[in-house]
């Protein structure tokens, strides 16, 4: 079983940065892509971001400019840095990784408010 564990998350104004996360347990990290998603109250769950393992990337129509995924995979880990946070953005934000099987993260909260 590979573990994601997220963190990074909390409350912020809007107009705010934060920088998401996600900490992987599997020694084959590099082969993985890892992504980003978030689910709002009410609303499903959709792609924030996405990593390739040739460090390929794609957004969201909704946070490209605003946002940025990297991975390091010498500390296996993938992180979500988050600028110019406007209150759409509130959700709960879930780390995604996949190669041969999916697993996800726990979830970490993101909040943007004033």
């Amino acid at each position: 079983q590979v573990q994601l564990v997220e963190s990074g998350g909390g409350l912020v104004q809007p107009g705010g940065s934060l920088r998401l996360s996600c900490a992987a347990s599997t020694s084959i990290f590099t082969l993985y892509k890892m992504g980003w998603y978030r689910q709002a109250p009410g609303k499903q769950r959709e792609l924030v971001a996405a990593i390739t393992s040739s460090f390929s990337t794609n957004y969201a129509d909704s946070v490209k400019g605003r946002f940025t995924i990297s991975r390091d995979n010498a500390k296996n880990t993938v992180y979500l840095r988050m600028n110019s946070l406007k209150p759409e953005d509130t959700a709960i934000y879930y780390c995604n990784g996949r190669y041969v099987q999916e697993y996800w993260g726990q979830g970490t909260q993101v909040t943007v408010s004033s």
